[in-house]
């Protein structure tokens, strides 16, 4: 089963988000003209919904580690489900702004920022453990 649908899958979904990128990449003024409010948007939503998931996490019985995964999955917005279902049901929205403020704010935030502060919070929600 799987070497039937493996590499033409990957195949796909790398020609898919080859796309994304080029599609970001090409729209990355728009969110400047978009104004300041999609950009802190795209800063504040995953450091508040990152902090939720610690929090769920650690009320669930998650594991420091287990924490900061569900923080950074509620943090991160769906960079390959997301923007198809968008692109069908309202094929009137611009690209360049939810596939930019999600591929190149906050993915690139979550890399460099987020991720330490999620593990840092989740160790202190956690106790230090």
């Amino acid at each position: 089963g799987q070497a039937v649908f493996h590499r033409p899958v990957s195949g796909a979904l790398t020609l898919f988000l080859l796309e994304l990128g080029i599609v970001t990449a090409t729209q990355l003024r728009s969110v400047l003209q978009a104004g300041p409010f999609l950009i802190g948007f795209g800063l504040i939503m995953p450091v508040f919904h990152g902090s939720l998931g610690v929090l769920l996490g650690w009320m669930s019985g998650l594991s420091p580690g287990g924490s900061m995964v569900l923080a950074t999955l509620a943090a991160s917005a769906s960079y390959i489900a997301a923007p198809a279902a968008v692109r069908i049901a309202l094929p009137q929205a611009n690209p360049g702004l939810f596939l930019t403020a999600s591929l190149g704010i906050t993915f690139p935030f979550n890399l460099v920022v987020g991720l330490p502060l999620y593990y840092q919070l989740s160790l202190f929600i956690h106790g230090g453990t």
